[in-house]
C-alpha cells in the first residue's frame, strides 16, 4: 500500500473537521488520503443492488460526500474511501498501524464525559503504534471553516529519555507547513526549592541550567538537519501541563509524546498528553516513542 494519511469518518462535525485537516496534511506531504468508516453492521458488498435496499447506502453516502468536498478543495490529492464491517476502535487501530498518521475528530471532553458518550479517540491514541492527530470541530459545522493564517508547531519535551520519534514528527511537520517550531519543556520545582519567603533562586537557577543542557542536547541534531527551520525553545519552571497550555495558545498544532512502554499499572497516557487532548484548542498530535 502507498503511504497514507487515514481519517476516521462517522458523519459528526468533529470527524468532518478531521477530514479537512487530514486532506490539507496529506496534500502537503504528497500522500494518499484514506477515508475510513467502520461499523459492525455493514453488509458484505454485493455486486449489484438497488440503493433503496442497500444496507450500506448511508455509509457510502457519508464517504462519498466527504470525498467530493475534499477532492474539490484538493484536485490533485489521491483520495480513497473504505468501508469496514468491524468495531470502529479495532478498525482504526489496524489502519493506524499501516498509516503515516491517523486523524480523528475529538470532542475535547473530560474523561468521564468522553467515556459515556462513546468517544473512541482516547483509546485509539493510547494504543496506536504510530502518530494520531485529534482535531476539534470549528465554530461552524455547516461547511469548511474560514481560512486563517497557520500557527506554528509546538512540541512538548520531558527530556527524561530518548525523544527522537517525537522530534522527527515535529520538525518534519513544521518544515512541511513552512511555519516556526517551538520546543517547550516544563519542570515542576522540587520541595527543597521552596523557602518561607518564596523560592531559592540558587536552586531554581541550577535546575534551569541543567534543563537547558538537556534541551540543547536533544535539539542540536535536529537543528542541524533542518537548518532553515525557525526553531525556538523555552524552559518553564512550572508543571509541564501548565507550561504546555501557555505555549499552545495560538499554535497551529501541538505535538506531545506517549511512551510505548509504561509500567503495568500506569495509565497509557501521561498527564501532559491527557491535558493536551482534553484542553488544547488546536489540533493535537500524540506520537508514541520509546
Amino acid at each position: 500500500m502507498d503511504p497514507v494519511v487515514t481519517v476516521g469518518l462517522d458523519g459528526s462535525p468533529e470527524s468532518l473537521a478531521a477530514a479537512r485537516w487530514a486532506a490539507d496534511e496529506a496534500d502537503r506531504r504528497r500522500l494518499t488520503l484514506r477515508l475510513l468508516h467502520a461499523w459492525p453492521m455493514l453488509a458484505p458488498e454485493p455486486t449489484r443492488i438497488p440503493s433503496e435496499i442497500d444496507q450500506n447506502y448511508w455509509a457510502k453516502k457519508l464517504v462519498h460526500k466527504a470525498r467530493s468536498e475534499l477532492q474539490a478543495a484538493h484536485p490533485g490529492l489521491p483520495i480513497v474511501g473504505e468501508l469496514v464491517a468491524d468495531d470502529a476502535q479495532e478498525a482504526l487501530l489496524r489502519a493506524a498501524s499501516e498509516s503515516e498518521m491517523t486523524v480523528l475528530g475529538s470532542r475535547g471532553l473530560e474523561l468521564v464525559e468522553s467515556y459515556f458518550l462513546g468517544d473512541i479517540s482516547t483509546p485509539v491514541v493510547a494504543r496506536a503504534e504510530r502518530p494520531v492527530v485529534l482535531v476539534r470541530a470549528g465554530a461552524r459545522s455547516d461547511g469548511p471553516p474560514t481560512p486563517r493564517p497557520p500557527g506554528g508547531v509546538v512540541v512538548a519535551l520531558k527530556l527524561r529519555g530518548p525523544c527522537d520519534d517525537l522530534l522527527a514528527f515535529a520538525f518534519e511537520t513544521a518544515a512541511a507547513r513552512g511555519v516556526p517550531l517551538r520546543a517547550v519543556h516544563g519542570e515542576s520545582l522540587p520541595v527543597h526549592a521552596y523557602t518561607p519567603w518564596g523560592v531559592d533562586h540558587e536552586v531554581t537557577e541550577e535546575i534551569k541550567q541543567e534543563a537547558r543542557k538537556r534541551l540543547d542536547l536533544a535539539l542540536h541534531p535536529w537543528r542541524d538537519k533542518f537548518p532553515h527551520l525557525d526553531v525556538a525553545d523555552s524552559i518553564a519552571l512550572e508543571s509541564p501541563a501548565r507550561a504546555l497550555a501557555r505555549a499552545a495558545e495560538g499554535a497551529g498544532l501541538l505535538v506531545v509524546g506517549r511512551r510505548k512502554h509504561r509500567p503495568a499499572l500506569a495509565p497509557r497516557l501521561g498527564s501532559v498528553a491527557q491535558a493536551a487532548i482534553h484542553h488544547a484548542r488546536c489540533p493535537v498530535a500524540v506520537v508514541p516513542h520509546d
